[in-house]
């Protein structure tokens, strides 16, 4: 095991402290001296970088939240010249503009490297093919695993996404062993497999590296046992870096180690930002320590989790991610995520694993019905028994009526990227 770690895996914990409060404060400095947001928000805060002598310091600084980027669009938050640029990443910008991101020569190589480590940590090895099914072009999924892959000595399939029955003939034919891709597309690809009459479990895949959207400890059984591999989770998003901010290792899959010699975790309560210590629940919030192009200084990640020990690697582990501060549903007062109905839908008999949540207006209160799939061949009287047990199942478990519709097999909307759990109607009503 030690002989497959590379030196900052190797670090003493007070070795890698000091590493990380030297970067830190060159993060900060970095950040105040080149981009002008930065200097308004640490001088309205009446911080200076040289502020921070220790680690705690950090929680003097300002957040930085999404908005920020939104309203510095599309290179207010550069701390390089333009021509220093090598390549740009954008959000899809569905909720309003996108978030752009750059990347000098020396980022992209800093990228690669951590996912080549997430690989190698997940069981990746050199020689491996990894097919690749993340989407390609400005979201950073496809690309990031694409350079990590082969920093790694892997072969890439870079499959992208859609063309589903051509990526399940692409797997039978070139025999990857490791394929990266969102969990809600693997089940689509799980689905065309036993379309094809082919079964999932004779494939050549050893290795699943999920990410990208929240999933569950349900939903990775339900892969591994129907797939044969080991689904392990990898955690990044493209305003920290892209894939690769944090890894499951597969000898434990007990959350996600951070590489933190690149990025400086933190969890805050999200109402009123305050410092949570390790091991509570709060929103994670991530500084980036190695940066050039744009560094993150204390981003709002609006992801829930709670930070833990290391185990496989002495890097701390972040707990996996189910549900999203801004992924809440408060419905008649109580707090709900998708993620806690997934665990009900997994687990009830005839039903697969694809469901929506829709928000409607119901006079003055609101309503969500579950959408969920019917398995082919599910008679009537069971569909009515399985829409009876995930309302009750949702009433005793998480203290809310709902409504459930078990609808025809292939009704609900595949994606190939991140899947949109919540349709809010609410704002259609007369």
């Amino acid at each position: 095991m030690a002989a497959e770690l590379d030196e900052a895996e190797r670090l003493s914990r007070p070795e890698l402290q000091a590493l990380q409060l030297e970067r830190l404060r060159a993060s900060l400095r970095h950040a105040y001296d080149n981009v002008a947001f930065y200097r308004e928000a640490f001088d309205k805060a009446g911080v200076r970088p040289q502020d921070c002598h220790s680690l705690a310091d950090l929680a003097r600084f300002p957040f930085t939240a999404k908005s920020d980027l939104r309203d510095h669009y599309p290179f207010g938050m550069f701390a390089v010249p333009e021509s220093e640029i090598r390549r740009i990443h954008a959000s899809s910008g569905t909720t309003g503009r996108p978030t752009v991101v750059g990347y000098t020569q020396r980022d992209l190589d800093t990228w690669a490297d951590v996912v080549a480590r997430s690989i190698r940590a997940a069981g990746g090895r050199p020689g491996h093919k990894v097919h690749v099914a993340y989407g390609y072009g400005l979201f950073t999924g496809g690309l990031g695993a694409h350079y990590g892959a082969e920093r790694l000595g892997c072969t890439v399939i870079p499959a992208s996404g859609g063309m589903t029955a051509r990526q399940v003939q692409l797997i039978q034919d070139f025999r990857p062993e490791i394929i990266m891709v969102t969990p809600s597309y693997m089940l689509t690809l799980l689905d065309e497999f036993e379309r094809q009459g082919v079964d999932p479990r004779s494939t050549s895949l050893e290795v699943g590296i999920f990410g990208a959207e929240p999933w569950t400890e349900e939903m990775r059984r339900e892969i591994e046992e129907r797939f044969a591999i080991d689904a392990v989770d990898i955690y990044g998003l493209s305003e920290v870096m892209g894939p690769g901010v944090a890894q499951e290792c597969v000898e434990t899959k007990d959350g996600l180690h951070i590489w933190e010699d690149h990025f400086y975790p933190e969890i805050v309560d999200p109402l009123t930002g305050e410092v949570l210590p390790d091991g509570e629940r709060g929103e994670l919030v991530f500084t980036s320590l190695t940066k050039e192009a744009m560094p993150v200084i204390r981003y709002r990640t609006r992801d829930l989790t709670r930070l833990l020990p290391g185990t496989a690697r002495i890097f701390r582990r972040m707990e996996k991610v189910t549900g999203r501060s801004d992924d809440l549903i408060i419905l008649r007062g109580v707090n709900l995520f998708p993620t806690q109905v997934e665990e009900i839908v997994l687990r009830t008999p005839g039903v697969a694993p694809h469901f929506q949540l829709r928000l409607t207006r119901q006079g003055r209160l609101d309503a969500l019905t579950v959408r969920v799939e019917a398995r082919a061949g599910l008679a009537p009287e069971q569909r009515e028994a399985a829409a009876r047990s995930i309302v009750a199942a949702v009433k005793d478990g998480i203290g809310v009526s709902v409504e459930v519709e078990v609808v025809d097999p292939e009704t609900i909307e595949r994606s190939v990227g991140k899947f949109k759990r919540i349709v809010d109607l609410r704002q259609e009503r007369s």
